[in-house]
């Protein structure tokens, strides 16, 4: 009994070679390591950069005498300058702060929310600062750092 080998398609047939043709993994190869010669004398540089000397900076108090802040608390109650005052009384209140103040541009008056403070409280402090002439409104983030760490202002 003969054993006969029959092989499915010949040489002209589009039959695969047995071996692996690595010229294309070379020339990846040789790229990557042309790109890595290039770029590693690159990583290798160092720029001097000169700090300023740090400094201990004074310690602010929360609220200039001068400054008129408006606190909105969590259940929308006001406080004029840390003075607890009634929805009612915040525009008079104001007002006495703003006639103080010579000139119109500096007529300012800071406002600082709980985030649990309802909106219509915010909108009625707003309303009362303008009613009661100030000019310049302007909105301060809740604090509760240490204002023995506070940095003034650049």
């Amino acid at each position: 009994m003969t054993v006969r080998i029959v092989r499915l398609g010949g040489p002209g047939q589009g039959s695969r070679p047995a071996d692996i043709n690595i010229t294309p993994l070379v020339d990846v190869v040789l790229v990557l390591l042309i790109i890595f010669m290039v770029v590693t004398p690159l990583l290798e540089k160092t720029i001097g950069v000169q700090l300023p000397s740090t400094e201990k900076a004074e310690a602010l108090p929360d609220v200039v005498p001068d400054q008129t802040v408006v606190r909105i608390g969590p259940d929308g109650a006001f406080t004029l300058n840390d003075v607890a005052t009634r929805p009612e009384d915040l525009v008079p209140a104001i007002t006495a702060r703003m006639d103080r103040i010579g000139k119109v541009s500096e007529r300012i008056v800071f406002f600082v929310s709980d985030d649990a403070a309802p909106y219509p409280s915010l909108v009625k402090a707003l309303d009362a600062a303008r009613k009661a002439g100030a000019t310049t409104l302007g909105m301060a983030g809740k604090t509760d750092a240490d204002p023995s760490t506070a940095r003034p202002a650049p």
